[in-house]
């Protein structure tokens, strides 16, 4: 638990010309940034459905699978993207700044976001 501490506060703490070369660090960031912007994406919804859901009898655990659904989502979508994202750039022998593994960790969100979406209306 105190190693994860560390590492979830090391990932925000950049000198401003840092850059992320190794396999471990690419692959580490852009998978934490995707964890953390699923979380605040999926907890907003959780939130927002547990507010209108509270007087419905059966409904009001909804909140819970949208929860699980965003933990879920990026442990293994999440993993093997990441590890795909970060084995290119490492091929590639790319230097990679942490700002980007923010943008993907993001993209990867939004994405995972739009698919649930688009899901659920073809079932209406």
């Amino acid at each position: 638990m105190a190693m994860m501490l560390v590492l979830a506060n090391e990932i925000f703490v950049f000198p401003p010309q840092a850059t992320l070369s190794l396999f471990k660090d690419i692959w580490l960031n852009s998978f934490l940034f995707g964890l953390y912007s699923s979380l605040f994406v999926h907890g907003i919804a959780a939130g927002i459905a547990f507010i209108k859901l509270r007087k419905h009898p059966r409904a009001i655990f909804f909140p819970i699978l949208i929860l699980i659904v965003g933990v879920i989502s990026p442990l293994t979508y999440g993993v093997i993207s990441n590890a795909a994202f970060a084995g290119v750039l490492k091929a590639a022998q790319f230097d990679l700044a942490p700002i980007y593994c923010l943008a993907w960790g993001v993209v990867q969100t939004f994405s995972i976001v739009f698919i649930s979406f688009t899901r659920l209306l073809f079932t209406l």
